[in-house]
């Protein structure tokens, strides 16, 4: 029987965190240490990862296999010119896309997991809808990207509770009780205190005595990796503190850091120019970065890494006097 890829979702709470670039350079970085990979636009309604690959927007993609019915999804993947790296196109060709009905939703998951390749990255939509937190939630160890402002630390925060909600909801399916619950609880307004998983498991236990053991066994399964990107300085890792306080407390969560990258102006000249970052500024601390998280993915992509904030600071520190000293 063929193995199935690794699949790791690429997330971010809000738009303009760096999400699609930080996917492709990752997909190049595993290419280049001879992995398979194939990398995959699922930004429906928004792709645009083919011009941070250097590539054009002239091919078939996801968008196409949708509406195509009898074609078969690993005849759109196309070779780039990075050795051992190869691009799923979105939708760019194929507009209205943005809203797929769930009969979709469950074939093209289907498909993405018979993909042939040893890593399948997925760049997804930025927000929270119930089909960016579906793709997401096709690894317990999707990759959240973020940056050390105050509002997408937020939404990132917002994206982890309306993903763990959504797992709740869909272990408890066949609970009718449950799942109003829940519905109820992802329509709660963004001005209404937000109520813990503990007070949730409370509610739920008042219909199910099982279900808060059910539901604390769902958050040990979940185990997200952070990457910060366009970082200023060291300390701008501290916002792992806030992150950290607000898991332990609202979502009875931890999360891994995977990545600490820092804000280079040569991205937006690779993006105007059409170019792969990572190989058109192979030298440049951000790319050094990139490839660090590449490294990370290899050796700990299933696996907790421990005292990993200290381990992302301490590389963060390393490249600040780096750069110093250049």
């Amino acid at each position: 029987m063929e193995q199935q890829p690794t699949i790791i979702p690429f997330a971010g709470g809000k738009g303009g965190v760096g999400k699609s670039f930080i996917t492709a350079n990752v997909a190049i970085a595993l290419a280049e240490m001879g992995h398979a990979t194939i990398v995959a636009d699922l930004d429906l309604g928004g792709s645009n990862l083919y011009g941070f690959l250097g590539m054009q927007n002239r091919y078939p993609g996801i968008g196409d296999f949708l509406k195509a019915r009898s074609a078969e999804l690993d005849q759109l993947v196309i070779r780039t010119d990075i050795p051992g790296l190869s691009y799923l196109p979105g939708d760019g060709r194929t507009p209205f896309m943005a809203n797929i009905p769930h009969t979709q939703k469950v074939r093209l998951i289907s498909q993405l997991k018979k993909l042939s390749a040893e890593y399948v990255l997925l760049d997804l939509s930025a927000g929270s809808s119930f089909n960016t937190i579906d793709f997401f939630r096709l690894s317990p160890f999707g990759a959240l990207v973020t940056v050390p402002e105050y509002p997408a630390i937020m939404n990132l925060l917002s994206f982890l509770r309306l993903s763990l909600i959504r797992i709740i909801e869909r272990y408890f399916s066949s609970n009718d009780q449950i799942r109003a619950l829940l519905v109820e609880e992802c329509k709660r307004p963004i001005t209404d205190p937000l109520q813990s998983i503990a007070q949730m498991k409370q509610r739920l236990a008042a219909i199910d005595a099982g279900a808060a053991e059910k539901v604390d066994r769902l958050c040990r399964l979940l185990r997200p990796r952070v990457i910060l990107n366009k970082a200023e300085h060291p300390d701008d890792m501290l916002v792992h503190r806030q992150i950290d306080q607000s898991l332990r407390t609202v979502l009875s969560l931890e999360v891994d850091y995977f990545g600490f990258v820092y804000r280079d102006p040569a991205v937006r000249g690779a993006i105007n120019g059409r170019v792969p970052y990572l190989t058109h500024c192979p030298d440049r601390p951000a790319a050094e970065s990139i490839r660090r998280i590449a490294e990370r993915i290899v050796k700990y992509w299933k696996t907790p890494v421990n005292d990993s904030a200290r381990m992302i600071q301490v590389q963060a520190e390393e490249m600040f006097r780096s750069r110093l000293r250049a």
